[in-house]
């Protein structure tokens, strides 16, 4: 069950970042940033190679922000709010169950800065405060040790291993899943 239909797209502000919704414009960014084979190596998608992919996932994310399905928001610089970093997204929504799953991309030249700490802060903390969500929870590849150290210093806890979950590009991976509880993030935070 969506969350709410028609989704609000917030404007969410940290101190040296901004989540902000996407733009028609940001469709070259977001193309290169998916293009990237660095950003996409964990990814369980192959890297884009076709520009017209990035208008479709625009077209897609307002039809699902319409439906309250997901919610996919831009990172960018407080300084730079128009110039697209990275993405990070709620999708899966479930009101009934209040849970959603995170995913979020960030341009290599950001990494080691602690943005994508400080935009999934934003993100998780619009996801149980506006959402009401009981459980947060993230796939990655378990190969990814900088995805896993930012979800560990947020506070997720690593709850299992899907061994051979994907195959990308000819070659298997599998998936490491951690989990957040409203509960833990408050008490992290208080």
């Amino acid at each position: 069950m969506p969350i709410t239909a028609p989704m609000h797209l917030p404007t969410l502000h940290g101190p040296r970042v901004l989540l902000r919704p996407m733009t028609p414009a940001d469709a070259p960014a977001l193309f290169a940033l998916h293009a990237d084979a660095q950003v996409m190596r964990y990814w369980s998608t192959p890297p884009w190679t076709d520009p017209q992919q990035a208008i479709e996932r625009l077209q897609a994310d307002a039809h699902a922000h319409a439906l309250g399905l997901h919610l996919r928001l831009a990172i960018a610089r407080r300084e730079a709010p128009g110039a697209l970093l990275g993405a990070c997204t709620l999708f899966d929504l479930d009101a009934e169950q209040g849970r959603a799953e995170i995913g979020y991309a960030l341009q290599p030249a950001a990494w080691g800065q602690g943005l994508m700490h400080e935009a999934l802060t934003l993100l998780i903390n619009h996801g149980f405060d506006d959402f009401g969500l009981r459980r947060i929870e993230a796939d990655i590849d378990p190969r990814n040790t900088a995805s896993g150290r930012v979800l560990q210093a947020l506070g997720f806890q690593r709850e299992g291993l899907l061994r051979e979950r994907w195959r990308v590009g000819g070659e298997l991976s599998d998936s490491a899943l951690y989990g957040l509880l409203h509960r833990d993030w408050t008490n992290r935070h208080d």
